[in-house]
């Protein structure tokens, strides 16, 4: 196959990708702005995330980056999973940070799939 094919088979796959879905009450710039939640405004989406948690499960790594941020932590797990943690209320470097914050756990598999979205308490 020569590098045209390449680049046409390549285009075609990038351009069949979904686009990321929105999550309704959820503004991702206010999310992303909200660094470990302690500003308050990742607590006053908490409803309408949780309405919305369905939407997150099968996207990839880099497509929950995209529409959350950077998680606030991360973890890596046995056998390649891998978890990404979003402070919904103020984590532990915010000041007055709650002494078990409720938290958006993503839990990844192997091939880098969400596979497991809850909000938990620490």
């Amino acid at each position: 196959m020569n590098r045209w094919h390449r680049l046409l088979v390549f285009t075609l796959l990038v351009s069949c990708t979904a686009p990321l879905p929105s999550l309704e009450g959820v503004d991702s710039d206010s999310w992303k702005d909200d660094k470990n939640g302690c500003l308050g405004k990742r607590k006053s989406m908490q409803p309408a995330l949780e309405k919305e948690l369905v939407k997150i499960k099968s996207l990839s790594e880099m497509d929950v980056v995209a529409l959350l941020g950077k998680p606030d932590q991360n973890e890596l797990y046995r056998r390649n999973q891998k978890f990404f943690y979003y402070f919904i209320e103020p984590g532990t470097p915010c000041t007055g940070a709650t002494e078990h914050p409720a938290r958006l756990s993503v839990r990844f598999n192997a091939m880098g799939y969400a596979q497991l979205v809850v909000i938990d308490q620490l």
